[in-house]
């Protein structure tokens, strides 16, 4: 009977396989069926293009695709490309061992950060709120970190990242653009929002100027890039101006602040004259201020005398966090429990609670003293390692290798001027830029050693 069994496997698999799909068929529908036949071949696909299915969970967390276009909502992409990442990180890692992990010291600044949250998680003043986030985004985060650094080996790896990075941009610009022109979804009359309506994350104009933020950096270092292709920088003139255009339709200052930074980043690498990429940083915040028509706005216009609303609001804000540090200095009150607190801690009130609007305060409320120190040993950790990058490339020059770490430089530098006056302590830029920034760091060094060995030899020879 075994021998029997042993010879028909084929057979025996294929009548179990087919009467669950009829059972399945009988007791749910025809959806299940369907599934659990074609569960195999996404499975298969999963393991063979994990990195591509990493990628698109990058650009769609971040970027929040499915909410700008939410014909894409009733697919649950998001959680499908999750499924499929950790499914090829599970597979690369344990079967096949292709994913080999390496550590750096950005990776142990990161776990200590990540550690540090965990506790203010279980000390927050209101645990259920902390929890929900930790489970909901940090824990993502903390994956995707490890599997982005992990899994970035190639320059092609990072191309596409990059292309997906500026394509997902424009693409929630012309979005943001268009709502604008047809008046839809706006704020105080002028802000723009896109999807505020199914309450999207990028229904708040700061939140999605700070989206869009991020591909300012990659699309000026494509622009900037004396070595590339005159037609592919042209596209990356077209898709920077656009994405400024959206940035400059949520009239939020923190963004305009950021993408003066990251400009002037760029004019510095050509100029190498302080004086004057000061001065033309001045003129552009200036000309993009009038653009904007920031003095419209009916929270923080030219209507409002002295100090406006807007700047107080952001004043009382930050007060309540220093607030929160100093009743609790080593933890706070708690990840994502800023709201929440506000009303016990804010020196004034107004009737309802108010969001911090600034990452180095964020940290401060509801991580502490501590955490605001680890923090800011992460940001230190990415930019000596971005540096180190750019000085072993120097060896060895290559440009495709320059571009990634410029443009990693610059968000990095975007993200700290920006962060001032927006909220991104604890959402994707800065982990994103953290995951590829030790990726890059590990495939220079080793380009480095490949090119030291090649000419070794020769020598040799």
């Amino acid at each position: 009977m075994s021998e029997w069994v042993k010879k028909n496997q084929l057979l025996l698999s294929g009548a179990l396989a087919t009467l669950l799909v009829l059972a399945l068929y009988k007791v749910v529908g025809p959806i299940a069926a369907f599934a659990i036949i074609i569960m195999p071949f996404a499975a298969f696909t999963a393991v063979r293009v994990s990195t591509a299915f990493v990628i698109l969970f990058i650009l769609f967390s971040y970027f929040r695709l499915h909410e700008a276009f939410p014909v894409l909502m009733p697919f649950k992409i998001p959680k499908l490309l999750a499924l499929a990442s950790l499914l090829g990180i599970f597979w690369h890692l344990f079967i096949t061992k292709q994913l080999k992990p390496h550590w750096n010291s950005c990776h142990i600044l990161f776990f200590a950060l990540f550690i540090w949250l965990t506790v203010c998680v279980f000390a927050a003043s209101n645990r259920g709120l902390a929890i929900d986030y930790w489970s909901g985004i940090l824990t993502k985060v903390f994956i995707m970190v490890f599997a982005i650094s992990w899994w970035m080996t190639t320059l092609s790896h990072f191309n596409l990242v990059r292309i997906g990075i500026m394509c997902s941009g424009v693409s929630i610009a012309l979005v943001a653009l268009q709502n604008k022109a047809n008046g839809i979804g706006l704020v105080e009359g002028t802000r723009v929002t896109i999807s505020r309506d199914i309450r999207s994350q990028l229904g708040d104009p700061n939140d999605l100027s700070l989206v869009l933020m991020f591909p300012v950096s990659f699309l000026a270092a494509e622009l900037f890039d004396s070595s590339g292709h005159k037609l592919r920088r042209g596209l990356a003139g077209i898709g920077l101006f656009l994405v400024i255009s959206g940035v400059i339709a949520t009239q939020s200052r923190g963004g305009l602040l950021g993408i003066a930074a990251v400009l002037s980043f760029f004019v510095y690498q050509k100029v190498k004259n302080p004086l004057i990429v000061g001065a033309i940083g001045a003129v552009g915040m200036l000309a993009m201020v009038i653009f904007a028509g920031i003095t419209d706005r009916q929270s923080g216009g030219a209507a409002e005398g002295g100090v406006d609303a807007s700047a107080m609001g952001r004043i009382y804000a930050w007060q309540a966090a220093i607030n929160m540090a100093l009743s609790n200095p080593l933890t706070g009150v708690g990840v994502n429990n800023f709201y929440s607190n506000y009303f016990f801690y804010s020196p004034h009130w107004d009737g309802k609670n108010h969001a911090v609007h600034s990452t180095w305060f964020q940290v401060l409320g509801e991580t502490g003293f501590v955490g605001l120190m680890v923090f800011l040993t992460v940001i230190v950790g990415i930019y000596r390692s971005l540096n180190r990058t750019i000085r072993t490339n120097e060896v060895n020059f290559d440009p495709k290798v320059a571009i990634n770490a410029y443009a990693l430089k610059a968000g990095l530098i975007g993200f700290m001027v920006s962060g001032t006056f927006l909220t991104q302590a604890f959402t994707w830029p800065l982990y994103i830029i953290l995951s590829l920034t030790i990726a890059l760091e590990k495939l220079a060094a080793d380009h480095n050693k490949d090119k030291n060995y090649g000419s070794y030899t020769k020598s040799m020879a």
